[in-house]
């Protein structure tokens, strides 16, 4: 097993391991400074290189000191001091303590009464209270504070291994984009179940679902997301499009694993899940004045909506449940349910039918944003293209007037929005789009040395954000899914598809975990596309190479490989195994 690895830190021995309240297991590992830097008399500024949620142990050896020490933890800085008024939601708290010569201290901040009040997720109150910072100031200390004496105690998820998954591209800002966002899911597993962040500490749909996806590409380990999915089943929350996500976890946790068992044991509660109980006599979901002021969620926070216009029958709300509908006939065969699969489809053949009679203006090519308005938004296009749900001859007109309206959806939506790109051969763009200048991608937080993504696009735009988001990371999961092109084909992925979609890149390469083993893709755009793929045992992939202008075969091992042009892909004919290298040209 590789060395667990984290840029700018060093690791000490793992201080424990713990599981909290019906949470996967976590574990507090000691992490030493990446600097100290005196910058007043007896004041210390402590840099851990990242943004990790956990507390301190100071080690005083001999040193006294006759006034207590004041030890400031913080997420941001200030005029080169910890920040002690920062905005929104970002953290800072202060304690004082006394030294006692050898006797080494656990220095934590005090509780924060609002995000441990049920039903916030708790983490072992034997480890002391956590909190995000990637700085500490020490004021007070009697003598020099050296490396040894201050070690950073951070929670994270037991399982993860920190290089099991890497990236590499021709784009180095990409590369940053990725390292932030994978990182990212690591340092928010630190209650062993997805939260939404500080702030609450509590988990959502669809959060836990966004952070599923970026944690599975970086570990295959299911347990987190599961503690969270029971959870959710406890303690459900209140949007309309949340509770579909539920369906989602399920079915991505299923295509992951596997795992049929799991998924029996809670299939009555996730047909729950669906939203039945508000659809009319067309199949299409509708919503009352009360929901479409307190259910409706479209995007988060509301100024980010792209001027959506609410109606009883909204687009993004019947998307949600169309998708749904066909994952739950999906799993509902995988369990031998015939009889349901069969009303689910009959529930989505209806619906469909209707969705896109009442909702797609064929005038425009566009979906309006629900019965009742023309109005047509980012949202009311971008949530049918990203589930498969515009007819085919379709796609590409409404995947080109998306990539033409950019960014005009919070990090949340922008999940959903590149994979649409993704799908839909608009990956130039969706690649444009996470690294572009200006203060709505994910450029943006790396310019702002931001080390665990936020809530939101900028504090503008969400005043009282948290600054350590799991939701706010997409390419921890669009980069491995689509520029490597990794996907699981079958459940368990027994079978898998490599289909890179390289954008305006020239060349990428990385590994992910799998619960087969490891997975790695290797490719090369030139003159031709030169592909190298290693598969563990037991895995066999269908491959699709993007058809480059003029390209007439393709090669493996000095020999023509069967393969058909079809559109903007050339498909092998016969799937692969092992380690191979494959070129079109």
């Amino acid at each position: 097993m590789r060395k667990w690895l984290l840029s700018a830190v060093t690791f000490g021995a793992m201080l424990g391991q713990a599981t909290g309240q019906d949470a996967a297991p976590t574990r507090l590992a000691e992490q030493a400074p990446a600097a100290i830097r005196k910058i007043a008399p007896g004041v210390f500024l402590v840099d851990f290189g990242r943004v990790a949620f956990g507390n301190l142990s100071l080690a005083p050896g001999n040193a006294t000191a006759s006034e207590p020490i004041t030890v400031r933890f913080g997420e941001a800085l200030k005029d080169g001091r910890v920040d002690t008024h920062p905005p929104g939601s970002v953290r800072y708290a202060e304690v004082k303590v006394v030294l006692n010569r050898a006797a080494t201290l656990i220095v934590a901040p005090p509780v924060n009464a609002h995000n441990t009040k049920a039903p916030a997720v708790l983490t072992p109150a034997s480890w002391g209270v956590l909190t995000p910072f990637r700085w500490v100031e020490v004021e007070g200390w009697p003598t020099e504070l050296r490396a040894d004496q201050i070690r950073r105690r951070a929670a994270f998820d037991s399982t993860w291994v920190d290089d099991a998954a890497t990236f590499h591209s021709s784009d180095p800002m990409l590369d940053k984009v990725w390292d932030l966002c994978h990182y990212s899911i690591r340092a928010t597993t630190f209650a062993g179940v997805f939260v939404d962040g500080d702030r609450e500490r509590l988990a959502y749909e669809a959060d836990a679902y966004l952070a599923q996806l970026g944690y599975y590409a970086g570990d295959a380990d299911p347990r987190i997301e599961r503690a969270t999915f029971d959870r959710l089943m406890k303690f459900p929350t209140w949007p309309s499009e949340w509770s579909p996500h539920m369906v989602f976890m399920a079915y991505a946790d299923w295509m992951q694993t596997g795992d049929t068992a799991w998924l029996a044991a809670r299939y009555e509660g996730l047909k729950t899940k669906l939203l039945d109980e508000r659809v009319g006599p067309d199949g299409l979901v509708m919503s009352t004045p009360q929901l479409i002021k307190h259910g409706d969620i479209v995007d988060w926070p509301a100024h980010e909506r792209d001027g959506y216009v609410f109606t009883g029958v909204n687009t993004v709300v019947n998307a949600f449940h169309l998708r749904a509908l066909q994952e739950m006939g999906e799993l509902a065969e995988a369990l031998g349910k015939k009889q349901e699969a069969a009303k689910f489809a009959e529930q989505e053949r209806t619906a469909q039918a209707a969705f896109q009679e009442k909702l797609f203006d064929p005038a425009r090519g566009l979906y309006r944003d629900g019965v009742g308005t023309d109005h047509a938004s980012l949202h009311a296009n971008l949530f049918p293209l990203a589930f498969g749900l515009v007819p085919a001859d379709e796609r590409p007109k409404i995947a080109q007037w998306l990539a033409g309206r950019g960014m005009a959806g919070s990090v949340y939506a922008a999940q959903y929005l590149l994979q649409a790109l993704f799908e839909n051969g608009e990956d130039a763009a969706a690649l444009a789009l996470i690294t572009a200048p200006g203060d709505r991608s994910w450029r943006h937080m790396v310019e702002r040395d931001a080390t665990i993504t936020w809530e939101a696009w900028d504090q503008k735009y969400k005043p009282n954000q948290d600054w350590n988001h799991a939701w706010g990371a997409a390419p921890a999961n669009l980069l491995p899914r689509f520029v490597l092109g990794a996907q699981p084909l079958t459940p368990g992925w027994s079978r898998a598809l490599i289909q890179p979609h390289p954008g305006s890149l020239t060349s990428v390469e990385g590994r992910m975990p799998t619960p087969r083993g490891e997975l790695s893709v290797r490719w090369k755009r030139d003159k031709s596309f030169i592909l190298t793929v290693t598969l563990p045992a037991g895995m066999t992939a269908k491959v699709e190479l993007p058809a480059l202008d003029g390209s007439t075969e393709v090669r493996g091992g000095g020999a023509p490989v069967k393969a058909h042009r079809e559109g903007q892909w050339w498909t092998l004919e016969k799937d692969l195994s092992g380690t191979v290298t494959i070129e079109e040209r």
